[in-house]
């Protein structure tokens, strides 16, 4: 018997039997693989360029530490007993001993810069091939300029940051840092003056007086030149010093670079 009053209760449809249809799967668009490849083809872009800067050059870099912490061992035969000398207080008075250049590729030398750390040790071959030499890590002597200790000027070329990043931080040059040669017969070391940005048709900073066309020299010159900006061939920044002193190997390593030679930097 009915209240009349309408119930409030409601009553659940009966199943039907029927699954409830499934969503459709999104379809890839040719546009949207596209994107997705883009956005791979970035990241490992990222990661190559990241190996190139950093990762790359710390790992060639310790190598040629290495190669030529063994080069000085090699020279230094003889003289390991002797204490490292007064950094700063020159060795021997006088013309310096200078080198005979050697043949396309060969390294003779080994470059230190103190402001690049205790572990910056580079070698220095002859030449600057690209194949032959820069691209094996070396720092390269420009042929048609002077050896270390010879009036005029010492030039060399590397890569900024590939190949071990040899001058990778030039930039970071101050006035009055040291930058030393090393020869089997001692270091050559020298004071950095000035940085200078040429074109790369600048090839007067090679002359044995640097940007002077037809003057003799008279002193000793250092020349560091590289690409500038960073992975561009736009421009040169160029690094100029001038000779100091020289360390025959028999007085001992100067103490500035002791870290570096025995490779306890």
């Amino acid at each position: 018997m009915s209240d009349g009053v309408e119930s409030s209760v409601e009553v659940a449809p009966r199943p039907s039997g029927r699954a409830a249809p499934l969503r459709p799967h999104r379809r890839l668009s040719v546009v949207g693989v596209i994107g997705e490849l883009l956005i791979t083809a970035g990241a490992l872009v990222l990661a190559f360029l990241g190996y190139q800067v950093w990762l790359g050059d710390v790992i060639v870099g310790g190598q040629l530490n290495g190669e030529a912490v063994e080069q000085a061992e090699v020279w230094g035969a003889g003289y390991s007993d002797v204490p490292p000398s007064e950094a700063g207080d020159p060795s021997q008075s006088g013309d310096p001993p200078v080198l005979a250049a050697p043949a396309n590729a060969v390294r003779f030398a080994n470059l230190i810069i103190p402001r690049f750390g205790g572990d910056y040790y580079r070698p220095i071959a002859e030449g600057v091939s690209t194949s032959s030499v820069l691209n094996k890590g070396n720092i390269g002597h420009y042929p048609t300029t002077q050896m270390p200790g010879a009036l005029g000027n010492f030039a060399l070329a590397s890569h900024r940051s590939s190949g071990g990043g040899n001058f990778h931080d030039r930039h970071q040059l101050q006035v009055g840092d040291h930058i030393y040669v090393e020869t089997p017969d001692g270091w050559y070391q020298y004071s950095f003056r000035n940085l200078e940005y040429v074109r790369p048709t600048g090839v007067g900073v090679l002359n044995p007086v640097p940007q002077a066309t037809g003057v003799e020299a008279t002193e000793r010159y250092i020349t560091l030149t590289t690409c500038n900006p960073f992975f561009s061939t736009a421009e040169r920044i160029i690094a100029y010093g001038v000779y100091d002193a020289f360390f025959p190997r028999a007085g001992g390593v100067p103490a500035e670079i002791a870290s570096n030679v025995t490779g306890a930097g």
